[in-house]
């Protein structure tokens, strides 16, 4: 038998780790696109941006545990070109793979701006951190996550940075509107300029005619030695065009069922790729980009694909956090909720009669503890008090 994982990420690492526990002896292939060893990406946008940040972008597993350890045939810096569902053949860099079970763990990929670097990949944060190493003048497009860790880490080093947002409110799709005003504060008190209701009409160079810097609706142009573009990712499906799979009219990610099911026999995804329902949710339709839900889906996704009659859906409670100006944000559950109240410290979510989601920001031991009421559907009145705010 043969497992092939195509994306050597988080969930495809979690993949293979996870196939080896369960006591599976056959032949594992993992396909990725980089040539690097799966690596971890969430510090590529905190601690590896700090000017005593560590210095390397340092591999989850040395290539002898992979190799000899987990016992995997690795094929990295080779991109996944189609899939062939009847034949269960997965070409890579014009190599047809066998595979008795499949996971498609490709992740997403960084939106791009002409003019502007993205944070992605371990090359784009080496690129990012000589900036600022530089002191770099920094504009950041988009408020989302990974754009607002960039402005930390500049601030940190007392550097001028702005975040234009499209929107009125950041992050009111990620936390809502109630957290996202609640979170914009962090900036304004960090020093960091915050330009809401912005549009972007361009990044370019200084020239003899056009004044270097980001361009703004309006004619303004805001000087910057480093543009990051924090505008969201797309899923890396393109190989998947044209296999038979179900991808999202939206985003075309991969459409599975609550066990990560993609639809033909033996195949699975997890991860940022992922459109999944998620039965804690009444079925809410979830693709998460987050390091907890990658490493809890590609886990079971192996599980799944070399036992499928054992397969059982998913009830995770998703989790993220992000570091901002010295604090900790931390979110469980989901934002689609009916009513938003925020008591205390912490932003509760409400969905019918019961919490599905907790926003805290430096309450480490509190967020698990609204996590556990998340998976038990607690009460909301049940939250509310916990919360103080009854």
């Amino acid at each position: 038998m043969s497992l092939v994982v195509v994306g050597a990420s988080l969930a495809g690492l979690r993949a293979v780790e996870s196939a080896r526990r369960t006591g599976y002896r056959g032949r594992i292939v993992l396909v990725g696109a980089e040539e690097h060893l799966p690596y971890d990406r969430p510090p590529l946008s905190k601690a590896f941006l700090d000017a005593d940040g560590p210095r390397r972008v340092e591999p989850f597993h040395a290539e002898t545990v992979l190799r000899d350890e987990l016992g995997v045939d690795l094929m990295l810096g080779a991109s996944a070109e189609s899939l062939d569902t009847d034949a269960r053949e997965v070409t890579v860099a014009g190599t047809a793979v066998s595979y008795d079970a499949l996971v498609i763990a490709t992740g997403a990929t960084a939106r791009t701006l002409p003019g502007a670097r993205t944070l992605r990949t371990a090359e784009d944060a080496v690129a990012v951190r000589a900036a600022l190493d530089a002191g770099a003048r920094t504009v950041v497009i988009g408020a989302g996550f990974i754009g607002s860790e960039v402005a930390s880490a500049a601030r940190k080093r007392g550097l001028p940075v702005t975040i234009v947002e499209a929107s009125a409110v950041p992050l009111a799709r990620a936390v809502g509107e109630t957290a996202g005003a609640e979170l914009a504060a962090l900036h304004r008190e960090a020093g960091t300029e915050l330009r809401l209701a912005t549009e972007v009409t361009g990044v370019a160079a200084g020239g003899v005619h056009l004044a270097g810097g980001v361009h703004l609706a309006g004619g303004e142009v805001l000087p910057a030695d480093l543009v990051v573009a924090g505008i969201g990712a797309v899923p890396a499906t393109g190989w998947l065009e044209g296999s038979g799979l179900t991808l999202h009219e939206r985003d075309r990610g991969v459409v599975c069922d609550a066990t990560l099911a993609a639809g033909p026999p033996g195949v699975y995804a997890a991860g940022d790729v992922a459109h999944v329902p998620n039965p804690l949710f009444d079925g809410l339709g979830m693709r998460l980009e987050h390091w907890t839900n990658a490493a809890e889906q590609g886990a079971a996704a192996a599980r799944h694909a070399l036992e499928p009659a054992a397969a059982r859906p998913l009830e995770a409670v998703p989790y993220f956090w992000s570091d901002w100006y010295g604090r900790r944000i931390q979110f469980v559950g989901t934002p689609h909720a009916d009513e938003v109240v925020s008591a205390g410290g912490v932003t509760l979510y409400r969905r019918g009669d019961r919490i599905a989601g907790a926003l805290t920001v430096d309450r480490p031991r509190e967020i698990m503890k609204y996590r556990r009421r998340v998976a038990a559907r607690a009460p909301w009145a049940e939250a509310l008090a916990f919360a103080g705010a009854a």
